[in-house]
């Protein structure tokens, strides 16, 4: 089976200095000796999803309305009708793959989510996320700190946007093509069917490809002689500047690094959500878990490891004491003064547009 790799602190520091290399290098000098690393798409009870978005990006304006129509319906059969071809084509004004794709986008970011029963979509609801942000903080995504929290949303977990978050959390490659990132997305594919976790699944190579576009296309906003009108209307991801095209050779790059316009609020909630998903037991994360791990701050939010440094300094100003920066053992490390189930992430979210709700 594939394997992937990253240092784990409890295995002990692997004979690399890191210091000369960059983050990408890193990681592949340390699959090359061999230090594993966590994959939450190994894990048996993760469900995998591609497509869905009907090959569109989110556009502006596509969260928010999804979100509006679900919070005003009366009652849950207005809500299961919602996105039903009729009634969302006459209140979005919109083609019906497009409204598919507004419903797929709004679970995918987390501001609306779905209920079952016995596997068939029995209502809709809004998040307390969705609330936060579009009830009543930054109902129109003015804010980088909405967009870098619906990002996290987004990429931190595989659940209805796989390729997206392969390409942030297990692809260790800084520049590359298209299909460079489709074929490591079919190569794990197959690879897990391998292994029997996705027995019977029927994921086309031309399936992982439209993804892979749409994922560009999410983060870069089309420009050129064949980018449309509505193309300048596309994505308000690409505003946090996480993906850059190479001009002239076809690539493109993440851009790794300090993100200014990232609040230590969207990062506090980013990382309490990532220790209380994985690892709710623990006490205390190293730098390099928060830095590298699969679905943490620092792979979600391509934050370089002297970046981790400087906010987790800053983290016990962030939460109120119940984090804070301890090197005391030897080891540069985040503790919990409490244990992390007991913590609410959304809270410091809360506090954070407080603010700006008076303002208003």
């Amino acid at each position: 089976m594939f394997v992937h790799f990253l240092f784990r602190p409890d295995w002990g520091e692997p004979p690399v200095d890191r210091d000369s290399l960059d983050p990408y290098a890193w990681l592949e000098s340390l699959s090359s000796q061999g230090v594993l690393m966590r994959s939450l798409l190994d894990r048996p009870d993760t469900k995998l999803q591609f497509a869905g978005h009907e090959t569109f990006p989110c556009r502006y304006g596509w969260l928010k309305k999804s979100f509006d129509a679900i919070d005003l319906a009366c009652d849950e059969e207005d809500r299961r009708r919602v996105f039903s071809a009729e009634a969302a084509i006459a209140g979005f004004g919109v083609g019906k793959n497009m409204v598919s794709s507004m419903r797929h986008w709004a679970l995918a970011c987390g501001v609306l989510e779905v209920q079952s029963t016995k596997g068939k979509v029995s209502d809709f609801e809004t998040t307390r996320l969705g609330r936060i942000i579009l009830g009543l903080g930054d109902p129109y995504l003015e804010r980088p700190a909405s967009l870098w929290a619906l990002h996290w949303k987004l990429v931190s977990n595989p659940g209805r946007a796989t390729a997206w978050y392969y390409a942030f959390n297990e692809f260790n490659e800084a520049i590359f093509s298209r299909e460079v990132l489709a074929n490591k997305i079919v190569a794990r594919l197959d690879d897990l069917r391998s292994a029997g976790l996705l027995a019977g699944s029927r994921i086309a190579r031309a399936t992982v490809e439209r993804d892979v576009e749409c994922l560009v296309r999410t983060y870069v906003p089309r420009t050129g002689a064949r980018a449309g009108a509505e193309d300048s209307l596309e994505c308000p991801f690409a505003e946090l500047g996480l993906i850059g095209l190479l001009a002239g050779v076809g690539a493109v790059q993440f851009r790794r690094g300090p993100k200014p316009s990232l609040p230590d609020a969207i990062f506090a909630f980013a990382l309490i959500d990532f220790w209380q998903t994985h690892y709710p037991s623990r006490g205390s994360l190293t730098v390099e878990t928060v830095t590298h791990e699969p679905g943490s701050p620092g792979r979600v939010f391509l934050l370089d490891e002297d970046s981790i440094v400087e906010r987790l300094e800053r983290i016990e100003t962030v939460t109120g004491k119940a984090l804070v920066w301890d090197e005391s053992t030897g080891l540069r490390q985040v503790s919990a003064r409490s244990m992390v189930g007991t913590l609410d992430a959304e809270d410091i979210l809360e506090r954070h547009y407080a603010p700006m709700e008076m303002a208003a």
